[in-house]
């Protein structure tokens, strides 16, 4: 589990944000909602220890994030897959290599582990077959997966997705969504997801937090989103022609 107690962080006069409190659970998909200026990138970033917080506390299980030696978050970054909005392949490697980068730079395995570990996270991303193509030969949807793929290769605690659904079709967009969730399930992970896609709520917000304005302002499930009484969530989701129609079959 993942615990943001009371955290608070300015940028000068920019009071971005104002004493949230939230827990994130492992083996469920934690998403992070809100329009741009919520302060839910920052927030990210907090979670990730790549900004301070100025007041409040990132706990990792038992562990105070703010109280551990520069040893201890080395081996935390390990323990953490990463999926970038941009994906952030290297266009000089293949498919395998990028998923095999983290093994040679992190891990202790022999080569033939190291092989067996890829083509293993290969496989359950489904990317069989392309081990040799390079990026610039591979669609959208595909290096999504190859960035998956190389978030999980180190069988992480914890992962985060920034925007994963970033320039996807819709169709290529639930797909990724799907894939995300099940590995989310099936290893017992701690993700987190920031978005601002409605689709990936309601696929797969097994958790998900409303920011507005630097604050948490709701936190529910998927199924709970739709029927919120919640002034702000309600103009959020409901901004669309097509979720309107939604919220007034539900509520006949």
């Amino acid at each position: 589990m993942i615990q943001a107690k009371g955290i608070i962080k300015s940028f000068g006069e920019n009071h971005v944000l104002k004493g949230v409190d939230v827990d994130f659970y492992p083996g469920k998909t934690n998403l992070i909602i809100g329009r741009s200026g919520s302060g839910k990138t920052v927030f990210l970033k907090t979670i990730l220890g790549l900004f301070e917080p100025d007041d409040g506390s990132i706990h990792y299980g038992d562990e105070v994030l703010g109280e551990m030696s520069k040893q201890r978050r080395k081996t935390l970054r390990q323990e953490i897959g990463m999926v970038f909005q941009g994906g952030a392949l290297f266009d000089s490697m293949s498919v395998a290599e990028n998923i095999r980068f983290p093994l040679e730079m992190f891990s202790s395995m022999t080569e033939h582990e190291k092989d067996a570990r890829v083509k293993f996270v290969m496989d359950r991303v489904r990317l069989e077959g392309a081990d040799e193509l390079f990026p610039s030969e591979i669609s959208g949807g595909m290096q999504k997966r190859v960035s998956i793929a190389r978030a999980i290769s180190m069988n992480p605690n914890y992962l985060f997705c920034d925007e994963p659904n970033s320039g996807l079709d819709p169709e290529t967009a639930i797909v990724i969504d799907q894939l995300i969730q099940e590995i989310t399930h099936e290893f017992g992970m701690t993700t987190i997801v920031n978005t601002h896609d409605m689709n990936s709520v309601l696929e797969i917000g097994d958790h998900v937090v409303f920011m507005k304005e630097g604050y948490k302002v709701w936190e529910g499930t998927n199924d709970q989103v739709l029927g919120s009484t919640n002034a702000d969530v309600e103009d959020y989701v409901f901004k669309s022609k097509l979720f309107k129609q939604v919220r007034t079959a539900l509520r006949k």
